[in-house]
């Protein structure tokens, strides 16, 4: 009989690790001993020091960051203001080249159309479009072209006969929509320029101005 309690007391099954007790009191101080561990002055003092590299790192990029977005907009603002001045510049030669033309055109209605252009007054901005377009007109009677009117003889040309047909059909399409939709047909001085730039074009092109 006491064989066999002592082979009970010796089984597996008689184990510490089947009991309880024991193993809530091993669970607990392990996991007292890991606490203990995770907030001991060695932790917090190595915790402490990644934090301070952290926030170091992220702060150079942070201000990495802030410098390259100021240089690049110094750049643009740069570029920007170079392509203004070149604009200006060239705006400025072309107005002058024109004016200069206004007194030294052997075409009295160029000088005219001009004249308009120049004025301050947006109405004769659309007035030089139409006394250009009048030109244009003259021009391909001029040539030869055959027509009740400037549509027709735009109709009746290619670009063997009439190489900048395109440029006429566009100024013209302009002409067309500012008499037609009268006041409430708005036009830039800008723009009026550009399309008195493509009159000017066409007319260099035959000698006509």
């Amino acid at each position: 009989m006491q064989n066999s309690n002592n082979l009970l007391g010796d089984s597996v099954l008689n184990s510490n690790y089947f009991n309880p007790d024991y193993l809530f009191r091993q669970g607990y101080f392990y996991l007292k001993q890991f606490f203990n561990y995770l907030f001991s002055q060695q932790m917090r003092s190595l915790g402490s020091t990644v934090l301070f590299l952290f926030a170091i790192f992220f702060l150079t990029i942070i201000c990495y960051t802030i410098i390259r977005m100021l240089e690049i907009r110094t750049k643009e603002r740069k570029h920007l203001e170079h392509e203004i001045a070149e604009y200006a510049r060239n705006q400025a030669e072309q107005e002058k080249r024109l004016r200069e033309e206004v007194g030294g055109s052997k075409n009295v209605h160029w000088s005219q159309t001009l004249g308009y252009l120049f004025s301050q007054h947006a109405s004769d901005w659309k007035l030089a479009i139409i006394e250009a377009d009048t030109m244009l007109l003259g021009l391909m009677e001029q040539l030869g072209f055959k027509g009740e009117n400037l549509g027709d003889k735009l109709k009746g040309a290619n670009q063997e006969t009439f190489p900048q047909l395109t440029t006429a059909w566009e100024v013209h399409t302009i002409r067309n929509r500012i008499a037609h939709e009268g006041l409430a047909f708005e036009l830039s001085h800008h723009e009026a320029k550009r399309i008195i730039a493509l009159y000017e074009k066409i007319f260099h092109g035959y000698g006509y101005i």
